[in-house]
């Protein structure tokens, strides 16, 4: 299965054959513990549930302690499902390990949380533009318009309108990266381009999605 849970150190640059800068995302991707299955007869669907980070024994409540006790596996932090093919194909208590799941040359796709940016308004948020800065104005970084005026009370905010708010923290999923190295001593990632969310966040690896796809469509006219 072609699917791994890992944490974002930061992004550098590596050079290939030609001597060429390519631009990096290093993602620790430690060994994740297999918790559990998925299968269409129970649940109705078919995925497995990766963990990611060990931790204490005694943090973890009775009842999920008594899980992983079952599994001989340590209690972990971060538990993710992947619904992907081969996904059945894993055993409970065995590892999933990056160099199991991935080369080079493979695309995959990133899913993370970006980087929260707090309460903005409409300019910083949605890219709006500023009023007026000259003397006497007194429309700057407002919103501005909120929809039509209708008698009888009938004016209202439609739904949708763009408006100040919270930024950032969102589940982001970027698409098509190519996998530049894979280093199975340090269980390190290497994926050209940027990837979602600060330094030290959770992502998610999976196979492309179009790649999938397309193999599918192939199979189908074959």
């Amino acid at each position: 299965m072609k699917g791994i849970i890992g944490k974002k150190l930061g992004m550098t640059q590596v050079f290939d054959e030609n001597g060429l800068a390519i631009p990096v995302t290093v993602i620790h991707a430690e060994p994740n513990p297999v918790v559990r299955l998925r299968t269409p007869e129970k649940d109705g669907y078919a995925a497995v549930q990766l963990g990611y980070e060990t931790m204490l024994p005694k943090k973890v409540n009775r009842a999920r302690r008594m899980d992983f006790e079952k599994l001989g596996l340590e209690p972990v932090r971060f538990l993710r499902e992947f619904r992907l093919p081969g996904a059945l194909d894993l055993k409970p208590g065995t590892f999933q390990r990056v160099q199991d799941a991935f080369e080079a040359g493979d695309l995959v796709d990133v899913i993370g949380t970006s980087k929260g940016k707090g309460f903005a308004g409409v300019i910083k948020r949605w890219g709006f533009r500023r009023g007026p800065m000259s003397h006497g104005s007194k429309y700057h970084r407002r919103v501005g318009s909120l929809g039509p005026r209708m008698s009888g009370g009938g004016g209202r905010v439609r739904k949708g309108r763009k408006m100040p708010g919270r930024k950032g923290h969102s589940r982001v999923t970027v698409l098509n990266l190519r996998v530049v190295r894979v280093d199975p001593e340090r269980n390190l990632l290497l994926v050209r381009g940027a990837v979602p969310g600060p330094k030290g966040s959770l992502v998610m690896v999976r196979e492309a999605v179009r790649v999938r796809q397309a193999r599918e469509a192939a199979a189908l006219k074959a």
